[in-house]
């Protein structure tokens, strides 16, 4: 059974920076579709960045390209989103997705192909 367990949220003043993780359980990580969305309040989820496991090709959504960085460390099964110069518009629930065995929709965030989601990390951007 695959579980996804964020962790690393926090609360922060515009500027700063945070490391999101995403450890990943059950056979998932080699050759997946892994990426991270988001959904702040009264807004739809939105996709943020994805990545290839097995070769590490990247998409990331407009508004944090140069500001977030998706990478994973295999042996440990966790995916990373480090996240630099924060803006109080990053501000939402943070979450983690996969797709096991199967590489990621070509520069789409669409969510219908991802079946495994975490519960979310809360991420809080001040001004």
């Amino acid at each position: 059974q695959v579980q996804l367990v964020e962790s690393g949220g926090d609360s922060v003043q515009a500027g700063g920076s945070l490391r999101l993780s995403c450890a990943a359980s059950g056979y998932i990580y080699s050759g997946s579709c892994m990426g991270w969305f988001r959904q702040a309040p009264g807004k739809e989820r939105e996709g943020v960045a994805t990545i290839f496991t097995s070769g590490g090709s990247t998409y990331y959504a407009d508004s944090v390209k140069g500001r977030f960085t998706i990478s994973q460390d295999n042996a440990k099964n966790t995916l990373y989103l480090q996240m630099i110069s924060l803006k109080p518009e990053d501000t939402a629930m943070y979450y983690c997705a996969a797709e096991p065995g199967t590489g990621c929709p070509w520069r789409s965030f669409d969510q219908r192909y991802f079946h495994h989601w975490g519960q979310g990390t809360q991420v809080t951007v001040s001004s």
